[in-house]
């Protein structure tokens, strides 16, 4: 893949399950957060038994993409919408910096897929190129498995996947104390938590 080719990065918000109003407000964050990003485009991928409250976060024009039941799903859509590279991203990381994401679609000028890992297992974010490469669809993992690190550099060919810098993510009680009330935005979150 040379530079100068023409490239349309679509960078999807994936849609969780849950209604609560803390998950809501984590998903209107990052949705926010993404629809920001020079050089993006933003859509929402709504996985099967995701909440129709969560298509009202969406910016105008933002596309919302059928996720299907896996990750794969999600990346096979975006290539779908024309997509050459394609991200899909967690939806509770409200206090994501930007800049994370943005490394993983300059790791693509190298590899074929990035990721930002979660602190304590599965990923924040996978970045990849598309079509999706013949050996992450064999790698058949999800943002949320824990060893989904491991399965992707077990499925890599050499220098084909890069693993950058790692965030956290709001899975339960316990991890809302790690949230970096010293960063911009999450302005959704804080209302929720009242910070």
């Amino acid at each position: 893949m040379t530079s100068t080719a023409r490239q349309r990065r679509v960078v999807a918000v994936v849609a969780a399950t849950d209604d609560s109003a803390l998950s809501l407000a984590m998903l209107e964050d990052v949705v926010d957060l993404v629809a920001s990003m020079r050089e993006v485009e933003a859509a929402l991928a709504v996985p099967p038994g995701a909440v129709a409250a969560a298509r009202s976060v969406t910016w105008p024009g933002m596309p919302v993409v059928d996720a299907g039941p896996d990750l794969l799903g999600v990346l096979v859509a975006l290539a779908e919408l024309g997509a050459t590279e394609g991200t899909a991203v967690c939806p509770d990381a409200p206090d994501l910096p930007a800049l994370l994401i943005g490394k993983l679609h300059s790791a693509l000028t190298a590899a074929e897929v990035a990721v930002c890992p979660a602190d304590g297992g599965g990923l924040v974010a996978l970045a990849t190129r598309l079509p999706v490469p013949e050996w992450l669809r064999g790698a058949a993992t999800s943002l949320d498995d824990a060893d989904a690190l491991a399965r992707l550099r077990l499925a890599a060919p050499p220098r084909s996947f890069v693993s950058g810098p790692g965030w956290h993510r709001v899975r339960s009680g316990d991890d809302v104390g790690r949230l970096d009330p010293g960063l911009e935005g999450w302005e959704a979150t804080r209302a929720v938590l009242g910070l």
